[in-house]
């Protein structure tokens, strides 16, 4: 077999990964990226908090996370920190010092990913006064 042009290494891509296949593995990341915890730690790394975090993306410590994401249990963000570092999203940097100081950061990968949630959690905010309408409509005529 000869060698392969871009072209055609994109077309094998989307043969091997097509999430509609119960097979594909890629459904497995359809699963990792679709957690609203998953969602909200990203565009949290990547700046987009409601404190001092507003910016650029950053290195955060665990706790300025925990602090950004209202609600989350310390065993399901330890969970999500681990999967996205598991998946190359983001790094874990470990510093010696009393305590030890723990900070995660967006990677390439994640920051790339982040472009993507920060629409998401956009259009959520911008788009859920119309969702409600539509649900209490929905609730009524059902009720």
């Amino acid at each position: 077999m000869g060698t392969t042009n871009a072209a055609q290494k994109r077309a094998q891509n989307k043969v091997e990964y097509n999430a509609f296949l119960a097979v594909c593995p890629s459904r497995q990341l359809l699963d990792r990226i679709s957690d609203k915890w998953v969602v909200l730690v990203l565009c949290a790394l990547g700046g987009d908090g409601t404190d001092a975090t507003a910016g650029p993306a950053k290195a955060l410590r665990y706790s300025e996370i925990a602090r950004l994401l209202a609600g989350v249990s310390q065993k399901m963000l330890t969970q999500t920190l681990r999967a996205l570092e598991r998946d190359g999203m983001i790094t874990r940097t470990v510093t010696p010092t009393v305590p030890v100081t723990v900070s995660y950061e967006l990677t390439d990968l994640g920051l790339s990913l982040h472009e993507m949630t920060r629409g998401l959690r956009s259009w959520a905010q911008d788009h859920m006064r119309q969702v409600l309408v539509h649900r209490a409509i929905y609730d009524e005529r059902d009720a």
